[in-house]
């Protein structure tokens, strides 16, 4: 479940909406995600714009990406097949600036990962990922971790 900080701050933004779009819910199945974890809780009920910014970087609004453009899953696909990373890491935004944040949809856990070092030692198994929950992930971007 989100945080009560995290769905205070949405709802003082007014992002936080407590209908679930149908074709919203179906595109996060789609894709493989749990339906009750933090990623889908959050894709869910919250939405600005087509993507999110804090931290001078976007991540995107996923679920909007999936049913209105066709850049997402070929990002996806991109992403496995260039970078070589497992199936279960999918991206959050558009690895501008030579390092993007990613979703692992089996563990919840999430990856910065730039190129270079921190990607060979990511396939090493050397890296690990630095939020262990996407709760936390959300704290830490949208600065609420202070």
């Amino acid at each position: 479940m989100l945080s009560e900080r995290l769905i205070q701050f949405f709802k003082e933004k007014k992002w936080w909406f407590d209908d679930i779009e149908d074709n919203y819910k179906q595109a996060l199945l789609n894709i493989g995600v749990d339906i009750e974890s933090d990623f889908s809780i959050f894709y869910l009920h919250v939405e600005d714009n087509p993507t999110f910014m804090s931290r001078n970087r976007e991540i995107y609004q996923i679920c909007w990406f999936l049913l209105n453009t066709n850049d997402y899953m070929l990002g996806v696909k991109r992403t496995h097949e260039t970078l070589k990373l497992p199936v279960n890491y999918i991206p959050l935004d558009n690895f501008a600036g030579d390092y993007g944040y990613f979703y692992n949809k089996d563990s919840g856990a999430v990856l910065c990962l730039g190129l270079g070092k921190e990607w060979h030692d990511f396939m090493n198994g050397i890296l690990e990922p630095q939020w262990d929950d996407f709760n936390s992930f959300l704290e830490w971007f949208f600065e609420l971790d202070k």
